[in-house]
């Protein structure tokens, strides 16, 4: 039975079914595997901790048969100049770009350095600008890429902005945002299956794809019957909905009531804690204070 409840596409289109079709796809020669550069900007490199807690499937997985990475800070073989000399060759090839992390621009970006290359310090907003000019498709993965984040929070003395609006502003140029902090695996590459699959993915008004942020928290809730019964908790641990402890799941998009955590055991709500609204755009400064108590 057809339907366009993102819910219910989200049960019958798991990233493991999207990233195991893909991987299909690529086998029978009908789609082709692309190469992958995952630039880490200003950062903590939690979204690549994310990725490599990916289960279904394993990241060891994705990055074999799926895409081939090659180029990443953190998870390469290369070094240094060797490094830089990978990611340039790519950047005549076809590629999806991943930036994870905000664009420092004070001072021309001195802050975030993300490499050398003959003697010379390579800043991120340097990295991001070359290879999103590039690049064929573009993700912004994390809340720091999407939205800023908290490398872009008050007093931000580095002067962040998200990777999203610095590529938009520098570039001219859209991407897709998959935030979260840090975004779920599932997220990231499921987002890639489906570009691999479709090219063309349905998203929402702010760019992210709607089979992952197409509802928000609240919507799916598992304390959501508590919320129409006026029940609500007035501490933490406490049964009820968590709304005026300062739950942010009513203006949070994401599938986390359903999709949950660490190989899919637990999600914040579900361990007594409400959302701050990681995902969203104005976290954390918009957020604050993450409990009312």
């Amino acid at each position: 039975m057809e339907s366009t409840c993102p819910v219910v596409k989200a049960k019958y289109a798991t990233a493991k079914g999207l990233v195991e079709s893909a991987v299909t796809e690529i086998k029978m020669n009908r789609k082709k595997k692309m190469n992958l550069v995952w630039v880490e900007a200003a950062g903590c490199s939690g979204n690549i901790i994310s990725l490599l807690n990916g289960c279904a499937p394993n990241v060891g997985y994705f990055l074999t048969d799926m895409v081939d990475l090659k180029y990443n800070n953190s998870l390469m073989k290369a070094q240094g100049d060797e490094a830089q000399r990978q990611l340039i060759d790519t950047l005549d090839t076809e590629f999806i770009l991943i930036v994870d992390g905000a664009v420092s621009t004070k001072d021309n970006g001195i802050y975030n350095i993300t490499g050398n290359y003959k003697g010379k310090a390579i800043t991120g907003m340097e990295e991001v600008k070359k290879t999103a000019a590039k690049a064929k498709y573009i993700l912004t993965v994390g809340t720091c890429a999407s939205y800023g984040g908290i490398s872009a929070a008050r007093p931000n003395p580095s002067g962040c902005i998200s990777a999203f609006d610095y590529i938009k502003k520098e570039l001219n140029r859209e991407a897709i945002r998959v935030p979260g902090c840090p975004a779920h695996p599932d997220w990231v590459m499921g987002t890639i299956a489906q570009i691999i699959l479709f090219s063309d993915i349905e998203l929402d008004e702010d760019r992210r794809p709607v089979v992952f942020y197409g509802v928000t928290i609240h919507d799916i809730c598992p304390r959501r019957s508590y919320f129409e019964r006026r029940i609500f908790a007035k501490s933490v641990g406490e049964k009820g909905c968590m709304f005026k402890l300062g739950c942010r799941g009513p203006v949070t998009k994401t599938d986390c009531p359903t999709r949950k955590w660490n190989d899919y055991v637990n999600w914040p709500i579900g361990d007594n804690t409400p959302c701050i609204g990681c995902a969203q755009r104005g976290f954390p400064d918009a957020m604050e204070p993450f409990i009312n108590i």
